[in-house]
Order: C-alpha cells, then structure tokens, then sequence
C-alpha cells in the first residue's frame, strides 16, 4: 500500500512487487490512480485496488481511512506492507495491529517539519508502533533516527537498491549520443534528478549555479522532475544561463548518461534513488551529506558537501566539470559499489524474508494462545475434549 504513487517510493515498492509476483505470490496493491505505479503493478501481474488518498494528512484522513478498512477486509491479505507516512498513518488506523503489518518510512515525516507539526507526528509514531510488527529503515541512519525518537519497534535495515538491468554503466563517450538524442548541447553538463520539492534542495542548487557558470561558462544543468516546486524554480530558472527544467520523464537513464555529474542536493533523506542511479550509471556524484546520503555514496564515488553550502556545493561541480578523466573514475567506483551493495533483486528478496518473519511469529503467538487439547478422561466432565 502507497501514497505516493510516483517517484522514488514507487519504483522501490514496484521492485518488491515484481520479485513476489514472479515466486508466484499474490500481490494486491492499494494506492491511487495519480502517479504511474498502481497502472505499472496491474500490467506486470498484479490485483489493483484504487484507494482515494491525498499525499498529506488533513481531514481527508477519516474517510481514507475507512475506505481502506473496507478494501483490507475485501482482499483480506495475510502481511500488509505499508509504504511512506501517509500510507503509514491511515494504513496503521485501519488495521490496528489486527493483521501482521510492515510499516517502510522511506525517510521519516518528523523530519520534514518543525514545531507543533513535529511534535504531534513524533506522538503519533510512538502510539502506532504498537500497531507495527516490522519497521522496515533502508539504511542505518534511519533506523537511529527513529530509535532516538522513542519509536520501538522491531527493526530490520534493508537498503534501497536500483534495477543494474536497466541502469547500465556507461562509458564515457556515450555522453555524446545522450546528448544529441535528447537534443542538449555537447557541454559539460549536470543533472539533478528528483521531484521538485524543498526536500531534494534545487532551490540550493540554483543558488550555486551563477558561480558554477563564472568558471565554466558554458555549463549546462538539467532539472529532471517534476513536483509542487516547479513553478518557483521556473521563475528563477528564467534569469539564470544554461538551466533546463525538463519534467517528470520516463527515459532517466539516458538523462543520466548526459550527465558529466550527477547532483543531489537534499535537505534530508531516507535513502536517495537519484545518487544510487548515477552510480549504476558510471556517473560521478555530488551531494549532501545528509543522513540516506552520506551512508549510499562512498568518498571514491564522488565528494559530499554540507547541506545548503552553496559555496561548497559550487566548487564541487565545478572541479567534476573540468576534470571529466577524474569524474570518470568515480563513476567506475559507484558502479562497483552500488554492484555489491544495492541490487535491488537482492532488496526484493530480503523483503520476503521480513513477511515470512513476521507470519511466524504471528502464528506462533496465535498457537501460544490456543487452549491444548485435555488429556483423555480429563477433560471437563470427564468426556475427553477440550474447552
């Protein structure tokens, strides 16, 4: 179950669904029809099961979640797999704990906002976590941030990992063809992939651009995405050279392959597909070292900056910009790190060992509970049977 739909969240849940479908699991997805991922499930195999959800809490919260205790009761799935906050929320309110329930961040909601908000989200995690069987972290800052905040539940890390099928290393004169097939020019070139939102830090990355563009002055930078942002950042876009904000698009791999470096420039995180995907690539990465970043992208992979450093994040660029040979040898060493660390087969494949986990132990506990059978003749009234 999931809301969002789209975007990071989705391609990892889309993951794990092709996995179980293809061990011949039945698979059920509930989200809602904006976003590609419930029309992607239901081709590749899967039940679909529309679910009218917007991505924020509010009022709409009630009927949501009884709508989803009606589809629950419907399907009546053995594990249900609760993917980012709002699914979280309303998914936890429907179930109450009533069915094994594997609850996935993708990045904590108490660090997206302060004050109040915060403080009633951090509340809420603390009160649901009795209604969480599994806490699934993909990555060990996670699970540490929600140990910190008094969030208990049995907790298992499993990083995010990327299709190495369709990400495929490229080599460095590849960039040409990229670029002419999507109609770029044939400059040094960076990339920022990610929804266009406060989180992924774009705003930052405009502000570094005009000292980017002084010291190579015919750099290009490419904003893939697409979200609530967008028009703020065309506005601010329009007065500055060599910035391209091309929307949400199918074809990231050959944008990434455009690419002499690939920035990600978040604010926080619970573990970034963007910087993963430029590594499987063959690309260099620039970003923040922020929790879900800084554990994904190792030193040889390309250089961390602190987050909101216009300063360092421009620097950082720069050198990757005119140093390609350099920028190259990153690539190779993301390539290999995220080989044997973020395969997504193998992320897939870890989730089943959580839901066969989590149904053990609820039988267990379910056969724990069951009055045994009275020995023969001793039985209430003598007649041999149990209560």
């Amino acid at each position: 179950m999931s809301e969002p739909a789209s975007e990071g969240v989705a391609v990892v849940q889309y993951s794990y669904i092709r996995e179980q479908l293809r061990r011949g699991w039945r698979v059920t997805v509930i989200c809602p029809t904006h976003g590609w991922l419930g029309y992607s499930a239901r081709a590749a195999g899967a039940e679909v099961r529309w679910w009218s959800a917007t991505r924020g809490p509010g009022r709409s919260v009630l009927a949501e979640t009884v709508e989803l205790r009606r589809i629950l009761a419907e399907v009546d799935p053995d594990v249900v797999h609760l993917h980012s906050a709002k699914a979280g929320l309303t998914g936890r309110l429907a179930v109450r704990g009533g069915r094994p329930t594997v609850f996935q961040p993708h990045a904590w909601s108490f660090l997206a906002v302060e004050g109040s908000v915060r403080r009633a989200s951090l509340r809420w995690e603390r009160l649901a976590a009795r209604w969480t069987h599994r806490l699934v972290c993909v990555g060990e800052a996670e699970r540490l941030a929600g140990e910190e905040a008094g969030i208990e539940v049995p907790t298992v890390v499993l990083p995010n990992g990327v299709d190495l099928r369709r990400l495929q290393l490229k080599e460095q004169h590849e960039r040409l063809a990229a670029r002419a097939g999507l109609g770029l020019r044939d400059v040094p070139t960076a990339v920022c992939v990610g929804r266009l939102a406060r989180q992924k830090g774009q705003d930052v990355l405009l502000d570094a651009w005009p000292s980017v563009r002084e010291r190579v002055p015919d750099a290009q930078l490419v904003l893939v995405g697409d979200g609530p942002e967008r028009s703020a950042l065309e506005r601010r876009a329009a007065d500055l050279d060599g910035v391209l904000l091309v929307g949400a698009r199918t074809d990231v791999p050959l944008w990434l392959a455009a690419a002499d470096v690939v920035v990600a420039p978040s604010r926080w995180e619970g573990m970034a597909l963007a910087p993963l995907e430029a590594m499987a690539c063959g690309r260099s990465v620039v970003a923040t070292a922020v929790p879900g970043i800084a554990e994904a992208v190792p030193a040889e992979a390309g250089q961390l900056v602190p987050p909101g450093d216009v300063a360092a994040l421009a620097d950082a660029v720069v050198y990757r910009l005119e140093a390609p040979v350099e920028a190259g040898e990153e690539g190779w060493a993301g390539r290999s790190h995220v080989e044997d660390h973020h395969d997504e087969l193998s992320s897939a494949r870890r989730v089943l060992d959580v839901y066969l986990a989590v149904l053990r132990e609820q039988r267990g506990r379910a056969a724990r509970r069951r009055p045994l059978p009275a020995a023969p003749g001793r039985g209430p009234g003598g007649s041999g049977t149990g209560s």
